[in-house]
C-alpha cells in the first residue's frame, strides 16, 4: 500500500486560478476557523508527495485498503467487443465506497486541532457513512448534515451512519439559521448538498466542530488518491497500460482519487495520450453544460468562490436516486483539466443508466452504487467504437462504490414488485 498521497497541483502546466473571496476577507477568516489547519495548508502546497501519517495508514489497513482490481470478463463477454475491462473496486472497504480514504484523513487533522466534533454534508449517504465511521474510529462526534431528498429516500445509509454513533440531520434543517432562512421559505424544500456545505459550516463555526470537506477541494482529492496509486501498482504487476480512463463525477474526488497519479505523469511527461472522460447525471449536467468560472461552492456563500465548471449554486438538483451526483460544480482541479481539453465530459439519464447496472450485476453479479453504474454507458460506449474499428482499448474504471443499500431506490426505477 502507498506511503504518501499524490498532489497533482506539482504537475498542473499552470497555477490553479486561486479562490476568490468577494467578502472582503470574511469568507477566507471563515475557511480558517472551520476547516482542519493541515488539510488547508496542504490546499495550496505544491508538494508532490506527502506522506500519510502512521495513525491514518493503521486505519487504512482497517477498513479494507489495499482493495483489489478486478477485470470484469463477463461482461467483455456480453459487450462482445476487444475491450478489456479493469474495476478499481472501492466498493470493497467497509463502508462500500472511495470516500473512507479521505474521511480517516480528515477527522484525524481535525483531532489535531482539538476539534470538540466534526460536521459535513452528504447526498447520497456514502461520504456521510465514510465520516461517521472514521469519527467512530477517531473516537470523538460526527454531526452529519444529510440532503433531505435523500434522507427519506436512502433510510438504509442513514441508519448505517447512526449505527457508526453519528448524528444525522435532514438538510435544509432547523439547527441553523440558513436551514430555517430555506425552510421559511419552502417547508417541503428538497435540499441540496449546497444547502448542506453551508449548514455544515455554520454549525462547526458556531459550535467549537471542524467541518470536513467531503470533495471539491484539492487537498480532499489528494487524500483519496491512494486509490490511483494502488491502481497503478497493480496495473504494473500485471503488465497492462489502460487506454481509456473512465470515473463518475459528483464533485470531482471519485474521478480525482483514482486518475490524478496517471494524468500526473503524463502531465509531467509534457505529453496526455490517454483518454480520460468524466461522467455526470443528465439531470445535473455540469460535466456537458456547466460554465467555466468562478462561483459559490455553497447555496448560502459563506465559502470563498472557485473557477471551476458549474451549473450554478442555486441549481435545485431534481430528487434522482445517485445523490452523490447532484452536485452542482466541478473540483478546480478537475474543470482545470476538462477546458484544457485532457478530459472529455459525458452525462447520461437515470432510466439508461440503471437499466445498464441490472445487465451489469447479472452478468458480473455486482451491484454498483447508482453513482457508480453511470460509467456503465461509456464503458458500452468505448466497447461500440472497439468493434467498429478493431482496434483493442484497456479500460480502467474508478468502481467507486456498491450498491447493495441502494436497492430500493433500483427498484423503483425498474419498477419491482414491492409488498
Amino acid at each position: 500500500m502507498p506511503t504518501h498521497w499524490y498532489n497533482i497541483l506539482a504537475d498542473l502546466p499552470e497555477p490553479l486560478p486561486p479562490p476568490y473571496d468577494p467578502d472582503n476577507g470574511k469568507r477566507l477568516e471563515l475557511l480558517k476557523q472551520v476547516i482542519p489547519s493541515e488539510p488547508l495548508r496542504l490546499e495550496f502546497s505544491n508538494e508532490r508527495f506527502v506522506k500519510i501519517p502512521e495513525e491514518v495508514l493503521e486505519r487504512y489497513f482497517q477498513v479494507g485498503r489495499p482493495t483489489p482490481l478486478i477485470r470484469a470478463k463477463r461482461f467483455e463477454e456480453y459487450l462482445n467487443a476487444p475491450v478489456k475491462i479493469y474495476l478499481k473496486m472501492e466498493g470493497y472497504t467497509y463502508t462500500g465506497s472511495h470516500k473512507i480514504n479521505s474521511a480517516l484523513a480528515w477527522v484525524y487533522y481535525a483531532l489535531k486541532d482539538g476539534a470538540k466534533f466534526v460536521t459535513t454534508e452528504t447526498g447520497a449517504g456514502q461520504w456521510g457513512s465514510a465520516v461517521a465511521l472514521a469519527a467512530a474510529l477517531f473516537r470523538v462526534k460526527a454531526h452529519v448534515f444529510m440532503v433531505r431528498a435523500s434522507y427519506y429516500a436512502k433510510p438504509l445509509r442513514r441508519y448505517l451512519m447512526q449505527m457508526y454513533g453519528a448524528e444525522v440531520h435532514p438538510s435544509p434543517s432547523n439547527l441553523t439559521e440558513f436551514g430555517k432562512k430555506i425552510l421559511s421559505e419552502n417547508p417541503n424544500h428538497p435540499g441540496s448538498l449546497g444547502i448542506a456545505i453551508t449548514e455544515s459550516a455554520e454549525y462547526a463555526q458556531r459550535y467549537g466542530g471542524k467541518y470536513v470537506v467531503g470533495s471539491v477541494i484539492n487537498a480532499d482529492i489528494m487524500f483519496k488518491t491512494i486509490a490511483g496509486l494502488e491502481a497503478k501498482k497493480q496495473l504494473e504487476l500485471i503488465g497492462e497500460d489502460p487506454d481509456v480512463m473512465i470515473g463518475v463525477v459528483g464533485g470531482g474526488s471519485n474521478w480525482g482519487g483514482a486518475f490524478y497519479p496517471f494524468i500526473g505523469d503524463e502531465l509531467r511527461s509534457g505529453k496526455v495520450r490517454r483518454r480520460y472522460i468524466a461522467v455526470g447525471a443528465l439531470e445535473v449536467p455540469k460535466v456537458t453544460k456547466g460554465v467555466y468560472k468562478y462561483d459559490d461552492p455553497d447555496t448560502g456563500r459563506v465559502l470563498p468562490q472557485l473557477k471551476m465548471y458549474t451549473i450554478g449554486a442555486d441549481f435545485v438538483p431534481p430528487p434522482i436516486y445517485a445523490g452523490g451526483l447532484r452536485y452542482h460544480a466541478v473540483a478546480p482541479t478537475l474543470s482545470y483539466l476538462m477546458y484544457k481539453g485532457y478530459v472529455e465530459g459525458r452525462d447520461y439519464d437515470q432510466e439508461t443508466v440503471f437499466k445498464m447496472a441490472q445487465i451489469f450485476a447479472q452478468v458480473e453479479g455486482y451491484v454498483p452504487a447508482p453513482e457508480t453504474a453511470h460509467t456503465l454507458p461509456v464503458i458500452k460506449e468505448i466497447a461500440d467504437e472497439a468493434r467498429r474499428t478493431g482496434e483493442r482499448k484497456v479500460i480502467l474504471v474508478s468502481f467507486s462504490g456498491h450498491g447493495l443499500l441502494d436497492l430500493g431506490n433500483y427498484a423503483d426505477v425498474l419498477g419491482f414488485e414491492k409488498t
